[in-house]
């Protein structure tokens, strides 16, 4: 990615950064981290090679008591696409496995549910409707916010800036009446950087002045931006319209408990120091070198690290 340090200097660089923060060699810093209330919640995604229907795998349904018994983080996201069901009784046995083990449900990551902005308008209501099904399903958890994607724009939106006009004004509408509706149920409606042009900043800054609703926001994702975009600056610039954060992780340097490809301590700084963020960061583990067990473990151990650094 644009700027992206080979390893080695990045290990070495963020090591010293982290040395000097656990040392408290500066007074900004203390300051700075003692500030961080930051909770720690769990990604589903962090779990899709383990939960699912075969005979290896484990049931969504067994998540809450993963995230208690094994990792010990008393909040969970869920993928809507790893339900295996959405029907009523298996949403109240998932709401009362999270119970059984006092484990929240903040959000539901919405996939494969229509695109607000498609041309069709049949196709964009289509849409709405199917997004305001999953918002009462988020409010029967007790979630606080449900995350979609922004989609329907053709390749290259995000570089033309008549078809990202157009793009917008056709995505208002539906976005207001999903937020409207959001509204009426106590949800949020949050975007992802999640490719296309949710995955710039400028675009996303432009959406959101647009919609201009007050259940409308971001979820900043570490780690979702492509080669031409600045992931540190994506994050900041995103970061004003925040409601949930998710720190997108791959892998960890044995000696330094570093992530390996982003510097977490740079992204805790912008996101809890520079804009004040205290809500729950969702650890996303997305790696294939360590198992997921331990690159969740590995994850929650930088972040409570980070958090009183």
């Amino acid at each position: 990615m644009s700027m992206q340090p080979t390893r080695r200097e990045f290990l070495t660089t963020a090591a010293a950064g982290a040395a000097a923060i656990g040392l408290g060699s500066a007074a900004h810093a203390q300051e700075a981290a003692a500030g961080r209330t930051y909770e720690i919640s769990l990604a589903g995604w962090s779990l899709h090679r383990t939960i699912g229907d075969g005979e290896d795998k484990i049931p969504m349904l067994e998540m809450p008591r993963l995230s208690r018994e094994e990792f010990d983080i008393d909040a969970i996201e869920l993928v809507s696409g790893m339900l295996p069901s959405s029907e009523p009784d298996y949403l109240e046995a998932l709401a009362a496995n999270a119970a059984e083990h006092d484990i929240k449900i903040l959000l539901i990551m919405i996939d494969g549910q229509g695109n607000v902005g498609s041309r069709g308008e049949d196709h964009r209501q289509q849409a709405v409707e199917n997004h305001c099904r999953w918002i009462d399903h988020a409010e029967y958890f007790g979630c606080h916010s449900v995350r979609m994607n922004w989609g329907g724009a053709q390749r290259g939106t995000e570089h033309d800036d008549a078809l990202l006009a157009e793009f917008i004004e056709r995505s208002v509408g539906p976005f207001r009446q999903i937020c409207d509706y959001g509204d009426s149920k106590n949800i949020n409606v949050l975007i992802e950087n999640h490719g296309g042009p949710s995955s710039y900043p400028h675009a996303m800054e432009q959406l959101m002045a647009a919609v201009d609703h007050p259940r409308f926001g971001t979820l900043p994702d570490f780690g979702n931006f492509p080669d031409d975009v600045d992931f540190y600056e994506g994050i900041d610039r995103l970061m004003p319209f925040a409601k949930a954060v998710s720190a997108k992780c791959y892998n960890f340097d044995a000696e330094t408990g570093l992530e390996t490809r982003l510097d977490f301590p740079r992204l805790i700084e912008i996101v809890c120091d520079k804009h004040g963020y205290d809500g729950y960061i969702g650890i996303e583990y997305e790696g294939r070198e360590m198992s997921e067990f331990e690159g969740i473990k590995a994850a929650k151990a930088l972040l409570e690290r980070l958090r009183t650094a």
